[in-house]
Parts: C-alpha cells; sequence; structure tokens
C-alpha cells in the first residue's frame, strides 16, 4: 500500500508542480483558457501558488502524514472549484478534462492517504 500511496502522492505532486510553473510563467494557453471560462488574469499567479503550496505539502506528507492529507484536501477543493468554474461557463470537453483529472489525482491522493493514516 505504501508504495502505490508514494506513486500517487508523486504523480499529484508533479503535474501539479508542472502545472503552477505555467501559471507562473503566464503560459499563453493557460491565459486563453481562463479567459474562456471567466477567470481574471490576475488570479493567476495566486492559483499557481496554491498549486504549488499543495503539490509541496503533498510531498512533505510522505514523512507527516496530516500535512499531506491537508494538502490533498486543499487540492480536492481547489479543483472541485475550477470544474465547477469550466462547468459553469460551458467550456468544451478538453478544457473540463484538466480540473477533472487534477481532482481524480487529488482525491485519489486524499483517498490513500487517509488509508493509510
Amino acid at each position: 500500500m505504501f508504495t502505490l500511496d508514494v506513486t500517487v502522492v508523486i504523480i499529484a505532486a508533479a503535474a501539479n508542480l508542472t502545472f503552477a510553473i505555467l501559471d507562473l510563467r503566464r503560459s499563453e494557453w493557460v491565459l486563453d483558457n481562463m479567459t474562456r471560462v471567466g477567470v481574471p488574469s490576475s488570479w493567476l499567479y495566486p492559483l499557481g501558488a496554491l498549486k504549488a503550496a499543495g503539490a509541496i505539502g503533498l510531498l512533505v506528507g510522505i514523512w507527516v502524514p496530516p500535512i499531506g492529507i491537508a494538502a490533498a484536501t486543499g487540492l480536492v477543493l481547489f479543483f472541485v472549484g475550477a470544474l465547477v468554474t469550466h462547468v459553469r461557463a460551458h467550456a468544451d470537453a478538453v478544457s473540463n478534462l484538466y480540473p477533472g483529472a487534477f481532482l481524480l489525482l487529488a482525491a485519489g491522493a486524499l483517498t490513500l492517504q487517509l488509508t493509510a493514516a
């Protein structure tokens, strides 16, 4: 179980760190997507910082489980909000895949960490 937990956590953390970097670098396709779903571009840095904090928290949680559980919970809430924002904006299905996939990763990490605790 520990190997599965760590694997899912590392994948979730890597994915979130990658997209946090894209947010912080203000990648054009990220800005375009945010515009399509009605999120102001001024939110890009705070959203990227939240993703990075969640990713770091997941990694720290490998050694300090309560931090990992808190980080995974935060990421689940973050991506529920992102998915709701995309659905309310009537975004296309491909656009909905990103928050949906990240939500599944965060939920998987949270579930595994809760069962291991």
